[in-house]
């Protein structure tokens, strides 16, 4: 990968940017996988898929990291958050406990 003052045309930053897009999908993908074990997990260590400290936890983390990195943490606690929620949904449903529509 370029860095970003390296790159001369649009054409170049727009390879860079779907190749950043692509990575980033794999490892959701990935962390969708831990978290499809982390509710069977919860299933058998009768754990609610809600675990409000481990939430905020995550969160203080994200926001911590994406500062040093360069990344808005605002930004960061939103997607992050999101993710969480649709994540906990995830295993709501594994729970039992989930919305099935």
């Amino acid at each position: 990968m370029k860095e970003p003052d390296q790159i001369g045309t649009m054409l170049e930053l727009r390879v860079e940017i779907d190749a950043l897009d692509e990575q980033i999908v794999e490892l959701l993908a990935r962390r969708t996988r831990y978290i499809a074990r982390a509710a069977q997990l919860k299933q058998g260590e009768k754990l609610p898929a809600r675990i409000p400290e481990r939430v905020e936890d995550v969160v203080a983390k994200v926001c911590a990291k994406a500062e040093v990195a360069g990344l808005d943490p605002g930004l960061a606690e939103r997607l992050w958050r999101e993710m969480i929620e649709h994540f906990i949904a995830q295993e709501e449903q594994v729970l039992g406990k989930g919305d099935p529509a």
